[in-house]
C-alpha cells in the first residue's frame, strides 16, 4: 500500500483525497494547507495529522511514497511550483501536480528537469486521457484499424464568467484539450491561434488554434469560456484514412465510422464510466498504479513532461495572436 500526502485542501485537494481513501492502492498519511482551518478540517475528515507548511510536513517524517499537489493560484496553476519544487529537492517522493503544471514556462522547465535530475517519478493530473473511450479510440489508431490519421478537430467549451487575467482561458481549461490531442497525435510542431472576447468580456475567452504535429497531423482547436452548457462540452473527433472517430463529452459516447462501410460503431458509457469527474478516479489509479509497478520516471502516464509540452503549445497561441503569425514550439521551449 503507498503512503500518499495531499498538499492542498481547497476543492480539487479533498476530491484528489477521496479518490484515494477509496482506492485499495493506497492510504492517505498526512494532508497540508497554508490555510489552517483547511488543513485541520481535512486531518479531521480523513484522520491524518495536518500541517501548515511543506517544509513541516517533510521535517516530520512520516513515511510517504507520493504527494499529490492540488495548490491553485494565478490561472489555476499559480502556485504549482513553490511545492513541487520543494518535495521534489527532498528526494524520494513521487509527485502528482494537478494542471497547468505552471502557467510560467520556465518554472515549469524547472519542475520537469528537477525530477528528471533527481529520477522522481512526476505525474500531472491530465485526466481527460483517462477514460475507456480515449483509450479504446488510441488502441484502435495502434492497431492500424483507422489506418493513417490525417486530421484531429478538439472542441472544449464551459461556461465560466472568470475574469481573472487576460489569458485565463486558455492557461486555466486547455492544457486538458491540448493533451488529449498530444495523446492522439503525438508533439506538436507549429501553432497559429486567433482569440477573441466574448459579449461583455474583459479577457480572451475564445479561441481557435490550429496546429501542425512533427508526423505531419493536422489539429484544430475550438475552445470557450462563454460555449457549451449542460451538454456538449468536449468533442474529439480523429479523422483518419479507414475511418473517422468521434469522442464525446470525454467518456459519454464513443463513435466509429467506417469509410467503407455504413457499419458505424457506437458506444455509450463504455466501462461505466459515466460522467467528467469519475476521470479523478481513473487517472489517480493509473498514477497509483505506475507507483505499484516501479515504472521508470520517464514512463509514467502523463508525466510532468507530457504537461510541459501542453503548456508549450498553450504559450505559442498567446505569442502567435500577440504577434499574429505562426509560432514553433521550439522557438517557445527555447530548443
Amino acid at each position: 500500500m503507498l503512503n500518499i500526502a495531499i498538499v492542498g485542501m481547497g476543492g480539487i485537494g479533498n476530491v484528489h483525497a477521496r479518490v484515494y481513501r477509496d482506492n485499495p492502492l493506497a492510504q492517505i498519511v498526512a494532508v497540508c494547507d497554508i490555510i489552517p482551518e483547511k488543513a485541520d478540517k481535512a486531518g479531521a475528515e480523513y484522520g491524518v495529522p495536518a500541517f501548515y507548511s511543506v517544509a513541516e510536513l517533510l521535517a516530520a517524517g512520516l513515511p510517504i511514497d507520493a504527494v499529490s499537489v492540488t495548490t491553485a493560484g494565478v490561472e489555476n496553476g499559480g502556485d504549482h511550483y513553490v511545492p513541487t519544487m520543494q518535495v521534489l529537492e527532498h528526494g524520494g517522493i513521487a509527485v502528482l501536480g494537478e494542471k497547468p503544471i505552471s502557467n510560467e514556462l520556465a518554472k515549469a522547465q524547472e519542475m520537469v528537469a528537477l525530477a528528471a535530475a533527481k529520477g522522481t517519478r512526476y505525474g500531472v493530473n491530465l485526466n481527460h486521457r483517462f477514460t475507456p473511450a480515449a483509450e479504446r479510440a488510441r488502441s484502435w489508431l495502434d492497431d492500424g484499424r483507422l489506418g493513417t490519421l490525417n486530421m484531429l478537430n478538439m472542441r472544449m467549451w464551459i461556461p465560466n464568467p472568470n475574469e481573472s487575467s487576460p489569458h485565463f482561458h486558455i492557461r486555466a481549461l486547455h492544457p486538458h484539450s491540448i493533451d488529449v490531442m498530444r495523446y492522439f497525435a503525438g508533439d506538436a510542431k507549429d501553432v497559429y491561434c486567433t482569440f477573441r472576447k466574448g459579449q461583455g468580456r474583459t479577457i480572451w475567452s475564445n479561441l481557435q488554434a490550429n496546429i501542425l504535429f512533427e508526423n505531419g497531423v493536422l489539429g484544430h482547436l475550438t475552445g470557450s469560456y462563454d460555449g457549451g452548457g449542460a451538454f456538449g462540452l468536449e468533442q474529439c473527433e480523429l479523422v483518419a484514412s479507414e475511418a473517422r472517430v468521434v469522442i464525446t463529452d470525454a467518456c459519454v459516447e464513443l463513435a466509429l465510422y467506417p469509410r467503407r462501410s455504413t457499419d458505424i460503431e457506437t458506444f455509450t458509457n463504455l466501462g461505466g464510466m459515466t460522467g467528467f469527474m469519475e476521470t479523478f478516479d481513473s487517472r489517480i489509479d493509473a498514477w497509483l498504479k505506475d507507483l505499484d509497478a516501479g515504472v521508470p520516471a520517464e514512463a509514467v502516464n502523463a508525466s510532468g513532461a507530457d504537461a510541459l509540452k501542453a503548456q508549450a503549445v498553450v504559450e505559442a497561441c498567446i505569442k502567435s495572436w500577440d504577434e499574429r503569425r505562426v509560432v514553433g514550439i521550439t522557438e517557445i521551449l527555447g530548443a
